[in-house]
């Protein structure tokens, strides 16, 4: 392992190897966490299926006290966009819930988020997670070797205004590189022009993650200085997933089958 100018890690093959093991700690909880949302369940009820993953799995957790975080979810429903902290609140049918999770494997990390739909949801809130899915699914597909980093904020950005809805786009809150941290340089805008930034090079990985609204994408921060919501009250839907650079392709370390059938239908090649 070693640093480019700017600080953004190159890690080794061995180290990739390590970061997909996480990426699969990663996939089985988000999988299992999903299943569980259901109504009645509470949000606590999901760190706790999570906290099981990471037993059977013997990983980490990277959030569980990270800058004083008290949980192994960040689990933010409806007008939350990210960072909400389980707790008693009981899921209700109409709620989108968004779950973000993050595990570490001898210290390389995993990071993802879904959004998931608790029984039958209005047909904007739907679209609204079937478009923040599509924009990360671009975003990851432009995360080839001897891209410019922003290539990626672009692809995001479109696929959000090709679809037509006027949903807003967080700016205040962006993606990250991974590695032995779980956020590293560079941050990844999911807007901007294309063909600035870095290169993306083998060996980078970085955490691509969309956090997409129905109206407005001022957030607010809560009294527990960590839930984020929006100014207007709007839902909003948050999807990530952690990708590596290869020579080959983008390598999806959190999705099971490394991101293959995303990318082929997108019409990207993958080494998975």
């Amino acid at each position: 392992m070693f640093r480019r100018p700017g600080g953004i890690e190159i890690k080794t093959d061995q180290q990739l190897a390590l970061m997909r093991e996480a990426g699969l700690v990663v996939a089985d909880a988000l999988a299992a966490c999903a299943a569980a949302c259901v109504a009645g369940a509470t949000t606590r009820d999901l760190d706790a299926v999570a906290a099981r993953v990471l037993t059977d799995h013997g990983a980490e957790s990277s959030f569980l006290g990270y800058h004083g975080y008290p949980a192994v979810l960040c689990v933010s429903v409806n007008d939350e966009v990210v960072h909400g902290i389980p707790g008693d609140r009981v899921l209700r049918d109409g709620d989108l819930v968004s779950i973000d999770f993050g595990a570490s494997v001898a210290g390389w990390h995993g990071d993802a988020a879904v959004s998931v739909a608790v029984g039958p949801v209005a047909d904007d809130v739907a679209e609204l997670s079937r478009t923040a899915r599509r924009a990360l699914w671009a975003g990851l597909a432009a995360a080839v070797a001897d891209a410019r980093l922003t290539d990626v904020g672009a692809a995001v950005e479109r696929t959000v205004i090709d679809a037509g809805r006027g949903h807003g786009i967080l700016r205040d809150y962006v993606g990250h590189g991974i590695g032995s941290r779980m956020h590293m340089e560079p941050a990844v805008a999911n807007f901007g022009p294309p063909g600035r930034g870095p290169r993306l090079k083998p060996g980078m990985a970085i955490a691509v993650e969309p956090m997409v609204t129905l109206g407005s994408p001022d957030v607010v921060v809560h009294e527990d200085e960590w839930t984020v919501s929006t100014v207007d009250r709007s839902y909003a839907a948050h999807w990530e997933h952690t990708v590596a650079i290869t020579p080959d392709g983008p390598w999806v370390l959190t999705s099971p089958d490394g991101g293959a059938a995303e990318l082929a239908a997108l019409g990207v090649a993958s080494p998975a």
